[in-house]
């Protein structure tokens, strides 16, 4: 049984495969990270985002993410996937969906998964404003 389910995608990401993938007759709970494209940073209207990815690095980061949420966690499956390209407001660009028996691991785990990805995973975002353009993040 695959426990697992990593994505890099340029194609809309899809809540319904991550619950999907997870869902699972032994599990009590499931938790989701659902992050959306906001309108505005820092009181600066934003228009879209872009991200870019070094997909294989960053799929093996993902992976290595999940294998130690199912390590460390009791949950039972985990999907964490990802946009790629541009993005609107009201966009998906991330979703970790988590399963366990008990509603503690997954919320535990899915927030483990998120802030990891933010710190390790090669992906980079770059935000669009009326009046130009910045890089977010510069790591890792």
């Amino acid at each position: 049984m695959k426990t697992t389910s990593i994505k890099i995608s340029s194609v809309t990401l899809s809540i319904k495969e991550c619950y999907n993938f997870v869902e699972d007759p032994s599990c009590g709970g499931i938790s989701a990270f659902i992050g959306t494209v906001r309108n505005a940073t820092n009181s600066k209207k934003v228009t879209q985002l872009e991200f870019s990815t070094y997909r294989p690095m960053a799929v093996k980061e993902m992976e290595k993410i999940a294998i130690h949420a199912l390590e460390k966690y009791a949950i039972k499956k985990i999907a964490i996937h990802h946009a790629e390209g541009m993005l609107n407001i009201g966009d998906i660009p991330v979703i970790i969906a988590v399963s366990s028996p008990h509603r503690q691991a997954a919320f535990a785990a899915c927030e483990y998964a998120i802030n990891t990805l933010k710190e390790t995973v090669p992906i980079w975002k770059k935000e669009y404003f009326s009046d130009g353009e910045v890089w977010v993040n510069a790591h890792p």
